[in-house]
């Protein structure tokens, strides 16, 4: 049986037929789209996706500050720039 990482579930079906009704009730929350009772997509509020974005970005960021800690390093003279 497939995870779902969400409260909230809807057809395919109902998000069909009642779009706009699921995002009133899904209230700013992730909402499982399941097909044949499987988790086939997530519908995101778009503020939630763009936070999920930027937590990615700074994960990104963390992990090349990591990998390039102990160099190689280029000496640079600030004087000459």
């Amino acid at each position: 049986m497939d995870t779902i990482y969400t409260n909230m579930t809807v057809s395919v079906t109902e998000l069909k037929r009642n779009f706009a009704g699921i995002l009133k009730q899904a209230d700013e929350c992730p909402v499982a789209i399941l097909n044949h009772n499987r988790p086939e997509a997530y519908l995101l509020p778009a503020a939630h996706y763009a936070h999920l974005m930027a937590y990615l970005e700074d994960l990104e960021d963390a992990r090349l500050v990591h990998e390039r800690a102990n160099g190689p390093f280029v000496e640079v003279n600030l004087d000459e720039l």
